[in-house]
């Protein structure tokens, strides 16, 4: 039977020749072009790798897989011999084995083992429009070991939709082909409005509408994850028997045979409920409807734990472009839409690249392990984020995966072994230590794939059950008890449904954990007793999460208070009843909550200092307590913000102590120990004298000033209770002189006493002059205005009705006598006629001074 012939194969010989005379080449091919298996193939067969083994990255293990099967029937032969792949924790490759089709990360590692890649001679990068980060930095990785030791290593980067001048000259203006492509038509439609109905419903409705539009050949439909699929496979049930039509599920974490059923010819009409990872690559045969849900799980991270999750989003336009072309690949074909045209037309043309909304952890460890020093200069395709790379440091030497210069320590070399991320690596290696490896793999896994625990579970928050939890040390432990339930069932399907396990990422788990205990090592005894196992787990779990160690405000209290700063709550649903430190794993934003942690782990404090006793922080210190308003001693140990243990007490009496009262005391300002209007009074008065006597060197009134006749007054003293009926002003006063003094006493005077030997006080106030009031009758026989100042300030005179409101205000006395007094004394005769109002008062006899009121 002769192949197929695919749109690329025109483009062939232009692709080997090209390769030939340049070491990189770009290749644009539109969706359906056959450049996945065509073009590896094509340079296999022209001895463009040297005899040396052609590596083609795909993003994806399902695409991987069904490549290389491709291309290995294609060959007539079985896969794992010419023609091999390998995936994380699967490599189906034989001593035959010339082309190897890989998922990215699997390349990474290989350039991690073996940075020369010595036995490879061509590496092909496939959809790379896709921007995946492992893409990212393999491209720059591969460009560095060209223009190094590896200059004949070849590199091809394929893309379909994807701009590819940037890709050229990034590759030193690299030549670029281009495959127009045949693609068969495929038309499109949308809904008129949006559908608010649940995507079940959606899909069934949409599946509907195309039988009854008469469309023949199998459906594709796009849905974002396993749940979506389960839950639409449900819904189309009954419609799919009474068409005799096959429903069919595919996506990652499906066995190759079920993943096969869904891909391979079959004599029934299909209809394949698929993720994105049939928006790529190898074609499905047969398919001639795509129905699109726009909607996709986008690898992202938790901002939490910083572990890969995947994020419900819409897709983008080019994406969109990739799934319906899906249709037209064998024939003409039709694309239904689930979301409205102008929702389309506002999506984006590209999703963001990954290296943007990654965590980059894993990324830097390996580039570090690779070799690369600053990262700063390290020559990305795209730089990722400064924050980014700088929370990735910082989590690597928390770690301790890096030292302080960057250097990949001997326990980040251990964490290299494990292909997860660096917190679940750290928990293994930390579990080998303590003999516990095995067990610290689930733990790993459990945290690395989806909650195993049916959604119901998650959803007991809303049914009042919450109080049923039972108490106990750790949620972890708590889902290593129910997976091992899941061992103990054999894993069947319906002994997990019976016990509220999801059977597919219980199985995922598995098949994790499985492979990761291959590389365990432990390298410590194991414990004897169950007790003990689970301590080593749970500090395990300490290790690989240092910098989420969590704090109860209150004992049994849910809110907690964080390592880094700020807080978040206990989930009612976690069986950490008791413990008042722990570990908060995962959380996640609840609308008027804030973070709400899901899984947490019991931690003891002596933990702390044997894992990190560098991040203990030891304060034995003076402190003033505002509360009790005294100085008070205070012996802390924090881990972070946390303050894990704190005694208090009251200071001894020491110059400290007092340094810290004086402090508190200027904080609660001087009028707090001396009369506001006194101290204002003085501190004006001393300002006066400056100016009036230089010659005296009176001191400036500052806070220097203040700070030391406060500290005066401290000495000896611990709280403001010891400085109770002590006087401020007495301080200030002690440190002038005795000129200082006297001249302060006699020239600004508090109290000036007017020729009927009335005592007035003389107000001082800042940036005024002094000035003083009283009866005008009390001026009576004073020809001058008195002055303060050695007679250099004169004070301004408020001159008082009987009534007390002044009547004139003046600094000159004697020329108010002489020009205003005689019309003033008309009025006062005629509003106080029982009152003395002389012709002359320069020469008249005051009244006598009235006795204070009581």
């Amino acid at each position: 039977m002769s192949e197929a012939t695919l749109p690329i194969d025109p483009l062939l010989p232009q692709i080997v020749s090209t390769l030939r005379d340049a070491r990189s080449l770009v290749l644009e091919a539109p969706p359906g072009a056959g450049k996945t298996t065509r073009v590896p193939r094509a340079l296999l067969e022209a001895g463009l790798g040297q005899g040396k083994e052609i590596i083609v990255l795909q993003p994806r293990r399902l695409p991987t897989r069904l490549a290389a099967q491709r291309v290995a029937d294609e060959l007539g032969e079985r896969v794992g011999e010419t023609v091999g792949y390998q995936v994380r924790f699967e490599d189906v490759r034989g001593p035959k084995t010339r082309l190897s089709f890989v998922t990215e990360g699997v390349l990474g590692r290989r350039l991690l083992s073996d940075p020369g890649l010595r036995d490879v001679g061509i590496v092909v990068l496939d959809e790379f429009h896709e921007r995946h980060l492992s893409a990212d930095i393999s491209l720059a990785l591969l460009r560095r070991l060209q223009e190094g030791p590896r200059s004949d290593l070849k590199l091809v980067v394929m893309s379909a939709t994807l701009d590819a001048a940037p890709i050229r000259t990034y590759l030193s203006g690299c030549p670029g082909l281009r495959s127009e492509g045949r693609r068969f038509e495929v038309s499109h439609e949308y809904l008129p409005t949006a559908d608010e109905r649940h995507l079940d419903v959606q899909v069934l409705s949409g599946i509907k509408r195309v039988f009854s539009a008469g469309l023949d050949g199998d459906i594709l439909v796009f849905l974002p994850g396993a749940g979506e699929i389960r839950r639409a496979r449900d819904a189309c049930a009954e419609f799919a028997e009474r068409h005799g039509v096959d429903v069919l599920p595919l996506h990652g974490d499906l066995s190759p045979a079920e993943q096969d059923r869904a891909v391979r010819h079959s004599s029934r009409r299909k209809i394949i409920l698929s993720t994105n990872v049939a928006e790529t690559s190898v074609t499905i045969d047969g398919v001639a409807v795509v129905i699109d849900s726009g909607l996709a799980r986008v690898a992202s991270h938790s901002p939490w734990s910083g572990l890969p999750t995947l994020k419900l989003s819409k897709i983008s336009r080019a994406s969109a472009t990739q799934r319906a072309g899906r249709a037209g690949r064998t024939r003409a074909g039709h694309c239904l839409r689930l979301y409205t045209q102008h929702d389309f037309e506002g999506r984006p043309e590209q999703d963001a690249p990954e290296i943007r909304r990654v965590d980059l952890a894993e990324t830097v460890l390996a580039l570090r392990a690779s070799g690369v020093k600053d990262l700063a200069t390290f020559p990305f395709f795209e730089p990722p984020p400064p924050a980014a790379l700088e929370a990735a440091e910082t989590l690597l030497h928390r770690l301790g995966a890096v030292d302080k210069e960057g250097r990949v320590t001997s326990t980040g070399e251990r964490l290299l072994r494990f292909p997860v991320h660096p917190r679940q690596a750290r928990i293994i290696v930390e579990g080998e230590r303590r003999g516990v490896g095995a067990a610290a793999t689930v733990l790993a896994a459990l945290m690395g794939e989806r909650d195993i625990r049916r959604e119901a579970r998650a959803n007991l928050g809303s049914t009042g059950r919450a109080a049923a939890v039972v108490s106990g040390p750790s949620d972890l432990l708590e889902l290593v008890e129910r997976f091992r339930e899941a061992e103990r069932a054999d894993f069947a399907t319906g002994r997990l449904h019976s016990l509220s396990l999801d059977p597919g990422a219980v199985q995922a788990v598995d098949r994790v954990q499985r492979q990761l205990r291959r590389t365990v090592r432990d390298t410590g005894p194991r414990p004897s007793r169950p007790e003990a196992v689970e301590e080593a787990l749970m500090l395990s779990v300490l290790a690989g999460y240092p910098d989420r160690v969590a704090k109860r405000r209150r004992p049994r209290a849910p809110e907690l208070l964080l390592f880094g700063g700020g807080t978040a709550s206990l989930s009612e649903l976690s069986v950490v009843q008791e413990a008042d430190l722990m570990v908060a794993v995962d959380a996640e934003e609840r609308p008027g909550r804030g973070a709400v942690v899901r899984l947490a782990s019991a931690v003891e404090p002596e933990w702390l200092l044997d894992l990190y006793p560098d991040a203990l922080e030891e304060l034995d210190a003076l402190q003033w307590n505002a509360e009790s308003r005294r100085v008070e001693r205070i012996t802390r140990l924090s881990y972070g913000n946390l303050v894990l243990e704190e005694t208090r007490a009251p200071a001894p009496a020491s110059e400290e102590a007092a340094r810290v009262l004086v402090e508190a005391a200027l904080a609660a300002g001087p009028e707090r120990f001396a009369d506001p209007e006194a101290l204002t009074q003085w501190r004006t008065r001393v300002g006066l004298l400056t100016e009036a006597f230089p010659e005296a060197r009176f001191p400036t009134v500052d806070a220097a000033f203040l700070r030391d006749s406060l500290a005066s007054l401290c000495s000896g003293a611990r709280s403001f209770a010891d400085l109770e009926g002590v006087s401020l002003l007495d301080a200030l006063h002690a440190r002038l002189t005795s000129e200082q003094a006297r001249l302060l006493s006699s020239h600004a005077p508090e109290r000036v006493t007017l020729p009927g030997g009335r005592g007035v006080k003389v107000n001082y106030e800042p940036g005024k002059p002094p000035w003083i009031e009283s009866r005008l009758q009390d001026f009576f026989g004073m020809a001058q205005g008195p002055s303060v100042g050695a007679g250099r300030v004169p004070l301004v005179l408020h001159l008082l009705a009987p009534n007390m409101r002044a009547v004139q205000v003046t600094t000159d006395l004697a020329g108010f006598w002489e020009r205003h007094y005689p019309a003033i004394r008309k009025e006062l005769c005629r509003k106080y006629p029982r009152h003395s109002w002389p012709e002359d008062p320069r020469h008249a006899q005051p009244p006598a001074p009235r006795p204070p009121r009581r």
